[in-house]
């Protein structure tokens, strides 16, 4: 029975498949952009099957791999563009520095999978930034860990974190990672969904690190989800509490992994003049909230060959946890003794919020409604 569930919940889910300165200025200027650049790729089929390097290089940017290792011993994997390719094309040590951290079941692809015109790392290069594009433990680049094995079936500690941990070891070893390489002593940071909810737990977890940001950019800002409007995240939320247990039953703690599936089904039933697209498209609207104007249908294909980039259980359930309880507080380990053993005390506690210092652009941004759930691509 209990199998049976979990498989029904994850099919359920693949259905649903500083203060005012020049990065603020790029940022309010972002939607007329889209709408005014063209949007293109000149092989839609291809971009679907390259990685984000590959995919980089293709457009003529210089492009970097690097790898950060958290204190808990995971592997991350970074992408970095360090100029532009028509403007800002000259190396150069004083260039501003910037953060661009993904959402749920995203990677670093979000940024750049769009095109030149219209990808936001392409923008930022342009525009004189450093760009760094950070990968979360678990997704498609950041599958290695020091000890765990992220393929075992009979021991799941690998996939034993959320967001909490993001946001605890993740952002702030990406952070120190390209202070050190780029030898500044401040970055901006720009996070969109998840990447958002991590800097909140980093800001308020680790306050230090609030010292290290110039400004933080929150697109789709997720704290607060009381009103949270997505029909099947609400329906889920209940059972927030039995989803990690259900899959550690079965053996599994990862949810939604990269497959050459969806790459498949990206380019057979989403593409132009597929029957099938517009069902495509309604699917990442159920997860993600309905948005048609920002939606490019075209470049399904390429969506689909990108993402979902796989999470942990662990991670839905901690924003299930969110959405029942109504609160912004750590993860729930299940029990009055594993909360006592991981926090001191039987229940979770709240996020420190006053500790955050950061520049952020919303005034009292913890009390954020969140509409848009999704990995959505970045444009």
């Amino acid at each position: 029975m209990l199998r049976v569930i979990f498989v029904v919940f994850a099919a359920l889910v693949t259905l649903a498949l500083a203060r005012s300165g020049p990065l603020d200025e790029i940022i309010s200027k972002f939607d007329e952009s889209v709408r005014l650049t063209p949007r293109y790729s000149n092989n839609i089929q291809e971009d679907a099957r390259l990685n984000v390097p590959e995919l980089v290089t293709k457009y003529g940017y210089p492009v970097e791999v690097h790898h950060v290792t958290t204190e808990d011993g995971y592997i991350l994997e970074m992408h970095r563009i360090p100029y532009g390719r028509d403007k800002n094309n000259v190396p150069n040590k004083n260039k501003p520095v910037v953060i661009l951290q993904h959402g749920l079941l995203c990677s670093s692809s979000v940024w750049v999978l769009m095109g030149p015109s219209t990808g936001f790392g392409y923008i930022l290069a342009e525009e004189g930034y450093d760009v760094w594009m950070g990968n979360f433990r678990g997704n498609l680049y950041s599958r290695r860990h020091l000890r765990l094995n992220p393929d075992s079936r009979f021991n799941l500690d690998f996939w034993r974190y959320s967001w909490d941990e993001h946001g605890n070891y993740d952002i702030p070893a990406m952070i120190d990672y390209a202070l050190a390489h780029t030898g500044k002593e401040k970055l901006h940071y720009i996070g969109h969904s998840m990447g958002t909810t991590s800097f909140f737990t980093m800001a308020s977890l680790r306050p230090e690190y609030n010292e290290k940001i110039i400004s933080m950019q929150a697109l789709a800002p997720v704290a607060y989800m009381a009103h949270n409007h997505n029909l099947l995240l609400n329906a889920i939320a209940p059972f927030a509490n039995n989803i990690e247990a259900i899959g550690a039953i079965i053996g599994y703690g990862e949810f939604l992994t990269s497959r050459d599936v969806f790459t498949w089904a990206g380019q057979a039933l989403c593409r132009d003049e597929a029957v099938f697209q517009p069902i495509c498209s309604n699917m990442i609207f159920l997860l993600g909230g309905w948005n048609e104007a920002q939606h490019n249908a075209t470049m399904m294909p390429v969506v689909m060959g990108h993402m979902p980039a796989g999470a942990s259980v662990r991670q839905l359930a901690h924003y299930g946890q969110g959405i029942s309880g109504n609160e912004f507080r750590r993860y729930d380990q299940g029990s009055l003794i594993a909360n006592l053993r991981a926090y001191g005390r039987t229940s979770p506690p709240p996020y420190e919020l006053n500790k955050i210092t950061a520049p952020l652009p919303i005034p009292g941004f913890y009390q954020v409604r969140y509409d848009d759930f999704d990995c959505a691509y970045v444009d």
